[in-house]
Formats: C-alpha cells, sequence, structure tokens
C-alpha cells in the first residue's frame, strides 16, 4: 500500500516538474524580447565567482514612486510596499524606459507591463544574479543591459547580458 502511495506521488511530482520545465522553455521561445539597463554596483561585487550581481536602472525609478513612511532619521521606504506592475516604453532597440507604475491605464503601441517584486526594501525583477560558466567572467564584464523575455502577464525571465550597443554577450558554450 505505501509503494502504491510513494510511486503514485512519485509520477504527480516529476508531471508538475515537467511542466513547469514547459512553461518556462514557452516563456522563453513566445515571450517578448525586452532589454533593461543595468545599474551601476559595487564593482567589488560586480563578479563573484561563477556570476554577476545584478541591479536593474528602471529599478531605481520604481523605488522613488514607492509608498514612503515617516521615521525618526527622516523619509524611510515602507517595507511593507506591495509587488506590483511597471508601465516602461520600448525604443526601437527593445531597451524599456520607466512611464510608471501600472494603475491599469491603456497601453500604447511601444508600452509593456512588467512585473516587479519588493524584498528587504530594493525592487527586483525576475532575478538580482547572472550564472555564467567557469573561466567566462571576462566575457560579461562589457554587460549593460539584461534579456528578458516577458509573457502576457508581464513576468520576466533573463536570459541573457548584451553590451552597450545591445549586442548580446555570450560563452560558446550557451544556447542562446
Amino acid at each position: 500500500m505505501y509503494k502504491k502511495i510513494a510511486f503514485i506521488s512519485l509520477i504527480i511530482l516529476l508531471m508538475l516538474v515537467n511542466w513547469s520545465i514547459y512553461n518556462k522553455e514557452q516563456h522563453i521561445k513566445n515571450g517578448k524580447v525586452v532589454y533593461l539597463k543595468l545599474a551601476p554596483v559595487d564593482p567589488r561585487s560586480l563578479m563573484q565567482g561563477d556570476y554577476m550581481a545584478l541591479r536593474f536602472d528602471i529599478a531605481n525609478n520604481i523605488y522613488d514612486r514607492l509608498p514612503k513612511t515617516e521615521h525618526y532619521q527622516g523619509w524611510q521606504h515602507n517595507a511593507d510596499a506591495k509587488d506590483g506592475r511597471v508601465l516602461v516604453a520600448l525604443d526601437d532597440k527593445d531597451v524599456a524606459s520607466f512611464v510608471s507604475i501600472f494603475n491599469g491605464q491603456m497601453l500604447k503601441e511601444n508600452e509593456l507591463i512588467l512585473h516587479y517584486r519588493v524584498r528587504n526594501g530594493a525592487v527586483k525583477f525576475a532575478t538580482n544574479a547572472f550564472f555564467f560558466e567557469e573561466g567566462s567572467a571576462k566575457i560579461y564584464e562589457k554587460a549593460k543591459y539584461g534579456e528578458f523575455r516577458v509573457n502576457e502577464s508581464g513576468e520576466l525571465l533573463l536570459v541573457a547580458m548584451a553590451d552597450e550597443h545591445v549586442k548580446l554577450l555570450f560563452d560558446n558554450n550557451r544556447s542562446f
């Protein structure tokens, strides 16, 4: 009896994992390409082992517009600020620029909605790190943009890094 329950549980678990993988593959395959400009980071923490610490310029615009609470040392961002959606405009290279926090307004032709999260008082997008193969850090030192795939609900997946001319940087072993 226990073997049967364990076997059925394993099958269900494998089905859920495969469904999740399939959804991510479809997101990457069919998602809209959007580039987010990287914000400067402390050079000492830019490259840490086999990954690059990331911050995005647009997060600063969102952060400045989050609700604030009064604090004994002046104004402080509300730690209870909720996740949300931001309205961005895309240029001819699909680079996103901040328009406003999304409040249900109608979108123009070149606009898109992106989902963001607030964690530990900081605005985050899909990830705050880009992982790469050991020994290929030199390739990604020129990174100025993160390439994302965005689905219909505004969820982002980071797939690659790009240079100042929005040309993809990649190591020959990556499949992008």
